[in-house]
């Protein structure tokens, strides 16, 4: 059978478009901007039918495209906004020389009942929050590090960031969340 004869976009759409939003709102956290991101998926897809060889299944060859439209709306965002001017004695407040947490600052046990729906979805809209309060490319890699999974490498090849400019990121990223939950999830439980 030829590639291009099992190509039909209102079945995507029917198949896929659901899940395809559910996979992208998570990750963008803006209605609009997931709804955009799958229909440029279809489109993309559309688009290169030819180059499809059956290695992936369909659904498969969907999610990356659609993953690749994400990773390429946190390149945009992140593009001319590296400001890694924070404030480094918060920072060192938090560590030690061997950048352990020092014993004053350590992490709290949250007390959290992972086995809970109601309390875990309360963290979670939580944690979105606070996301949403980081600065754009802290934001972008934390997304990518920690929802699409992409390893160091990857994220500074894409967001054209050096090692250290990543792991500075993503240091204060951490210590924001952190920040962030302990004040309105931690002190609420």
């Amino acid at each position: 059978m030829d590639n291009l004869s099992a190509f039909n976009p209102n079945e995507w759409v029917n198949k896929y478009a659901d899940a395809l939003y559910a996979y992208t709102i998570v990750r963008v956290n803006d209605s609009g901007l997931a709804e955009d991101i799958v229909q440029d998926t279809f489109l993309s897809a559309w688009k290169a039918r030819a180059t499809y060889q059956g290695q992936a299944s369909e659904k498969n060859w969907l999610y990356t495209i659609c993953k690749n439209k994400i990773i390429d709306h946190y390149r945009k965002r992140a593009r001319n906004i590296v400001d890694l001017s924070n404030n480094e004695d918060e920072e060192r407040a938090y560590f030690d020389g061997a950048e352990h947490w020092t014993k004053e600052t350590g992490p709290n046990e949250w007390g959290i009942d992972y086995y809970q729906p109601v309390e875990t979805k309360e963290f979670y809209s939580v944690l979105e929050k606070c996301k949403q309060k980081l600065k754009d490319i802290q934001q972008a890699v934390f997304m990518m590090k920690y929802m699409e999974d992409l390893d160091s490498d990857e994220i500074c090849k894409a967001l054209n960031i050096t090692p250290s400019n990543y792991w500075v990121l993503i240091h204060r990223a951490k210590l924001h969340l952190r920040k962030c939950l302990e004040k309105n999830w931690a002190n609420i439980n």
